[in-house]
């Protein structure tokens, strides 16, 4: 169904977590993050609320910190378009998104995989284009994390677009052409394999919030994924980003922002706010609260106890004890500004990393959060959000079966999916063919 005349309709995406410090580990109701079976519940139950697309996660890398694995990565995460193209069979509908590295990989061999995945879905597929300076990850892969940071957008951008001329490879007839790409970033040619897929280009998704981020979706993506705590931020940040659209020939609709947000439900808002404040005591356990320390110290700090007080002491901005994982802008200021609020507030180490990281984006009942995703698209602050559980894989279950029913009731929300493609079910138009005389 269309939103009602003056309404907005609401996109919605389902975030499978890798890296991160939002899952709750210990909670009995926490599973397992490698095994399919987790990868399927939470995309079954993102297609039976309807959603637009699956969104996977993927580091190339296990981060260290202090030489030892970080206690919040995964390990033994199948790669991220194998595990979407087994999802690709136990569903119908569902968009799939996958995470894939543009400063590791090639342009020919993902835009293979991409496209085959979109063939198999059936117009289904999805790149999340993510980038990176970092050279402990790049001892992995030959190049050896070589890439200044400032060209890694330049990297992409060539990246991406030599994929779509390799999609475009194929005429819309059916038959193929060989390509040629000479460029300052990639050298190829030769013949295409894969014929033109069912959406024409697998759709493209871009995370970032800096000013080279947002131009390059502006010129780019499909899909910007973003993060924003409050309503006049992702105002100021939609409103910029869209303002960018046209310089590149593109209409406002032409690029979906759609940030990343994480919600608590109870039957009341004040047991949802209570249910929040204990979720993020889970999340920020008294180890992770000293690792959150540690990344901002540089230093070791096991010898600090996390219900004491802060270090009195400030950062060194040249060290570090985590390895995969992007520094701290201004170490220094951010722990003077931690150490203000834990002495205004009295806070402990623990008390401290709750108060300042990030918390719950939407908390109340069904009725509050359903009322408040539907004023953030209301006024423009996003197009719909990319929801991130606290749980896997059943940490969606509760929104889907007690929130999505109250949008569909606003009218802001599909009852039922009326295309078959990921484009259809953004309101994306088709991608132009440019690939020459057909």
């Amino acid at each position: 169904m269309s939103a009602p005349a003056g309404r907005k309709r609401i996109h919605l995406a389902a975030h499978f977590p890798g890296v991160n410090s939002t899952t709750v580990w210990a909670d009995p109701h926490s599973g397992s993050q490698i095994d399919f079976s987790s990868f399927e519940h939470l995309a079954r139950t993102a297609e039976r609320g309807l959603f637009d697309f699956f969104f996977l996660a993927e580091g190339l890398r296990l981060r260290e910190h202090k030489g030892r694995i970080h206690d919040l990565d995964v390990v033994g995460r199948p790669e991220s378009i194998t595990v979407l193209t087994a999802l690709a069979a136990v569903t119908e509908r569902l968009g799939l998104a996958g995470t894939v590295n543009a400063t590791f990989n090639e342009p020919y061999e993902l835009a293979r995989r991409l496209a085959s995945l979109d063939h198999l879905s059936a117009g289904r597929a999805a790149w999340n284009v993510v980038t990176s300076s970092d050279a402990f990850t790049g001892e992995n892969f030959r190049r050896g994390g070589f890439l200044d940071r400032a060209d890694r957008y330049t990297r992409a951008a060539e990246f991406v677009a030599t994929a779509r001329e390799l999609w475009d490879s194929w005429r819309p007839d059916g038959t193929p052409r060989p390509f040629a790409h000479h460029g300052p970033q990639f050298g190829i040619e030769g013949e295409f394999t894969v014929p033109r897929s069912p959406q024409g280009h697998p759709v493209v998704i871009q995370a970032g919030d800096s000013a080279e981020g947002r131009e390059f979706a502006a010129s780019t993506a499909d899909v910007i994924f973003t993060r924003h705590s409050t309503l006049e931020a992702g105002r100021e940040f939609y409103a910029d980003v869209k303002g960018r659209l046209a310089r590149y020939g593109r209409e406002p609709g032409d690029l979906k922002i759609m940030p990343g947000v994480t919600y608590v439900l109870a039957d009341t808002d004040a047991e949802a706010r209570e249910r929040a404040a204990e979720i993020r005591h889970q999340q920020v356990s008294p180890q992770n609260a000293i690792l959150a320390l540690e990344q901002i110290w540089g230093r070791d700090l096991s010898d600090h106890d996390p219900d004491g007080p802060l270090p009195d002491f400030d950062p060194d901005p040249e060290a570090t004890v985590v390895q995969g994982r992007v520094r701290v802008a201004d170490p220094v200021a951010v722990a003077r500004k931690w150490r203000a609020l834990s002495e205004a507030k009295g806070l402990s180490i623990r008390e401290t990393v709750v108060e300042s990281s990030g918390r719950q984006s939407f908390v109340g009942s069904p009725a509050t959060v359903a009322a408040a995703l539907e004023e953030f698209v209301a006024e423009d602050a996003a197009d719909g959000f990319i929801l991130v559980p606290h749980l896997t894989p059943g940490g969606l279950d509760d929104f889907v079966d007690r929130v999505v029913p109250l949008l569909q009731e606003r009218g802001v929300f599909r009852t039922e999916y009326s295309g078959t493609t990921l484009r259809e079910h953004l309101g994306l138009p088709a991608p132009v063919w440019k690939g020459g005389t057909p």
